[in-house]
């Protein structure tokens, strides 16, 4: 099978990575790609977002199998390009993808479909944010509707910051503050059949201990060994499984991976949000595990046969992934800055050194060229096995203005997350 991955981020390199591993795989493309993909891909210049270019990159390589990676093409409508040059494509359609796309869309489909998520309400006036805020008092939630890269979300007791964003944004979803740890759950369907993964756990506070501002994530892991057991057959049953039926009765049938962030509050299950694409960085945890041949699967999504695959297997062992961002990040990104020791990391037993925001300048060095710069990804025995190859990776790269976690997975580890 030939493969053509589209994106340019950590969650394409861990896609192109993972299919270049695949024994039913005989060539991984990649457009744009980056630095990292270019070792397992052969990489080709297009504009991702530009649906006929991407299409006809895929008639003239002759690929089986077009991956869209990011939300901005799915939601520009890239995949229905693909799909009607007659390719087969893993990623839902532009109209399907508002699942993500509008966070006020997700609330409809999820009221419909009976599906438990936080009571929240659409403002497009200040008058609709101060009398949102008033009804559910701090901490404030207040959600960009559209796609904001990982960063439309701020989560804040401070009234004045709340209607700040607010006010930054066109409309926004104000929601009630869920209590309770969260998890990332994904599930590949083909509109029809619903194959879920393991729920995995990531980070989005910039700092330690969960401070700082929110960002796209800067780790994750899996698997979670203190969530209930019932969790994947709960939510397959009240969340996922509901909504793809909900969207095929809207005519908008969803192929692809559905994520949902959930929180587990003291109420129940609740969806935090929907995303219609492979989460960073759960991704690069996820696939480190995944012992089903990955083609399979995106494949059976594409082509309505997932029926046929059965369920996915997964290796022993723990997954961690530490995100190392660049200066400034989220609020700003230093790019440019030499990266050092990312082939020492990668040659660490078990470790697996993702790119993300990566270039090569002039000289051809890698050097910086986005906020989340690198995704160390670890597998190991348990969690302290895991963590410390991980972060043994960490400690052998270094730019100028690197910032990471110190503490992804540690009260995991320690037994300390409680429900």
């Amino acid at each position: 099978m030939k493969t053509l991955v589209i994106g340019t981020g950590g969650r394409e390199h861990a896609l192109a990575l993972a299919l270049s591993r695949d024994p039913n795989v005989t060539e991984v493309h990649a457009a744009p790609g980056n630095p990292g993909i270019a070792a397992v891909a052969e990489l080709h210049d297009v504009d991702p977002i530009d649906g006929a270019a991407v299409a006809d990159l895929a008639t003239g390589l002759g690929v089986d199998l077009v991956v869209v990676g990011p939300e901005a093409p799915l939601v520009a409508g890239v995949a229905d390009a693909v799909r009607d040059a007659g390719v087969a494509c893993f990623g839902p359609s532009r109209r399907a993808a508002e699942l993500e796309g509008s966070k006020a869309f997700a609330k409809d489909v999820m009221a419909a479909a009976e599906v438990p998520t936080a009571l929240a309400h659409v403002c497009e006036t200040p008058d609709q944010v101060e009398a949102a805020l008033d009804a559910f008092g701090p901490p404030y939630v207040v959600k960009d509707d559209a796609l904001a890269a990982g960063k439309g979300v701020v989560v804040t007791d401070d009234r004045q910051a709340a209607v700040e964003h607010a006010a930054s944004c066109r409309r926004v979803v104000i929601e009630e503050f869920l209590d309770g740890p969260e998890v990332s759950l994904f599930a590949i369907t083909d509109g029809q059949t619903v194959l879920p993964l393991q729920p995995a756990q990531d980070f989005k506070r910039a700092l330690d201990g969960d401070a700082g501002p929110n960002t796209g994530g800067m780790g994750a892991y899996l698997p979670l060994d203190w969530a209930p057991d019932d969790l994947v057959a709960d939510v397959a049953r009240r969340v996922l499984v509901p909504t793809v039926q909900e969207m095929e009765r809207r005519g908008t049938p969803f192929q692809g991976l559905l994520y949902a962030g959930l929180a587990l509050t003291s109420r129940g299950v609740r969806v935090v949000e929907f995303n219609a694409r492979f989460g960073d960085p759960e991704t690069q945890a996820l696939l480190a595990l995944l012992a089903t041949p990955l083609s399979s699967l995106l494949n059976g999504a594409a082509t309505g046969t997932l029926q046929d695959v059965g369920l996915p297997q997964w290796k022993d062992g723990t997954a961690v992934t530490v995100v190392m961002a660049s200066a400034g990040y989220p609020e700003s990104s230093s790019k440019g800055d030499v990266i050092l020791g990312a082939g020492a990391a990668d040659a660490i037993e078990g470790v697996d050194v993702i790119h993300a925001g990566t270039g090569l300048d002039d000289e051809g060095r890698l050097v910086t060229a986005g906020g989340r710069v690198l995704s160390v990804t670890a597998v190991g025995d348990g969690l302290e096995h895991a963590r410390d190859r991980a972060y043994a990776g960490v400690d052998a790269i270094s730019f100028e203005g690197a910032q990471h976690r110190t503490d992804i997975a540690l009260a995991a580890q320690a037994g300390k997350i409680e429900l």
